[in-house]
């Protein structure tokens, strides 16, 4: 009888998991949705749209989860997620979309751009070898993300943006609609998560922060996992680099950035020696791609997803 119930305790905790990301993900666009379109109304110019409502609301799910693990008391499985998500981004994310199509990648001009990243993934590092995050380098993080905005502001004003989510005539009903449903979501979802991987992690006997890196981080990297599948199949390479670019620039200094203000997060010394040079080994395999033109084909796509299930092994043991 224990063990019926362990296991339907399991599978019930698994199922929050599960109900977690799918609330997380489809609020997470909901809000997109209205808060783009309610921006434009507003007479924001696109750019600002783009680099601000944007960025963030495509970042809401992981920061909602963030934000939660701060306040549950498991700031590991918020560092987890965050420094997970990265990794499985470039292995995962651009690995699964290279075994179906080869990605054109020479020609994308995402230099300036990987260049953030990478100086974000060196502040970020260099900020957990002083053992434990606090608030004030949630400052410093933030600081750094609005120097990148002002700057990619300045350098692309003059460019034509195009916005995602925008509706035209979306009826006010439909844009209240959105803006409710994603800010309703977004806490219900992020709490079923959390409560649902912190179980987990005590049934299995393992700890928050692993848990993050692998399960939670899977989970919230699915809508780029997604995003880049069909950008791959639609050739719209630049799209599927940008955005796994992106993406990592946010989780870095927006997520983590915000986070610490709710709580200190102490860096465990595993995640000093394994995990953040995972992620920093990951980012630099992005060099040749990035400077040198070459594709991302499915000898790369092959390497890069072998090289994430050896990782999560590796954490998983």
């Amino acid at each position: 009888m224990p063990l019926r119930e362990g296991l339907v305790a399991m599978w019930v905790e698994f199922l929050m998991v599960a109900a977690g990301l799918v609330i997380l993900i489809f609020a997470g666009d909901a809000l997109v949705k209205g808060a783009v379109n309610l921006a434009l109304r507003l007479g924001i110019p696109a750019l600002v749209v783009s680099l601000t409502v944007v960025a963030f609301g495509t970042s809401a799910p992981e920061l909602l989860v963030s934000v939660q693990a701060m306040l549950d008391g498991v700031p590991g499985l918020a560092l987890g997620n965050v420094v997970g998500s990265n990794t499985a981004n470039v292995l995962l994310v651009l690995g699964i979309p290279a075994l179906i199509a080869t990605m054109h990648t020479g020609n994308c001009d995402v230099r300036r751009d990987y260049l953030a990243m990478m100086a974000a993934t060196l502040l970020f590092i260099a900020l957990c070898f002083t053992g434990t995050l606090h608030w004030w380098h949630g400052l410093i993080l933030l600081a750094a993300l609005a120097t990148t905005l002002v700057v990619t502001f300045r350098s692309s004003r003059s460019e034509d943006v195009e916005v995602e989510g925008v509706e035209p005539g979306l009826p006010g009903i439909r844009l209240a609609i959105y803006l409710i449903l994603g800010l309703v979501g977004l806490p219900l979802g992020a709490n079923l998560l959390v409560s649902g991987a912190t179980e987990i992690a005590r049934t299995f006997g393992v700890s928050e922060t692993v848990i993050g890196l692998t399960l939670v981080a899977i989970g919230t990297s699915l809508p780029e996992l997604a995003t880049t599948v069909m950008a791959a199949i639609r050739r719209h390479a630049d799209v599927a680099l940008g955005n796994v670019i992106g993406s990592n620039l946010f989780n870095l200094l927006a997520i983590m950035g915000i986070a610490v203000l709710f709580g200190p997060v102490p860096i465990d010394g595993t995640f000093l020696t394994i995990d953040l040079p995972v992620m920093l080994g990951a980012s630099l395999l992005l060099v040749p791609v990035v400077f040198f033109g070459r594709n991302i084909t499915r000898i790369w796509g092959m390497g890069l997803t072998g090289l994430y299930v050896v990782y999560l092994l590796v954490a998983l043991s």
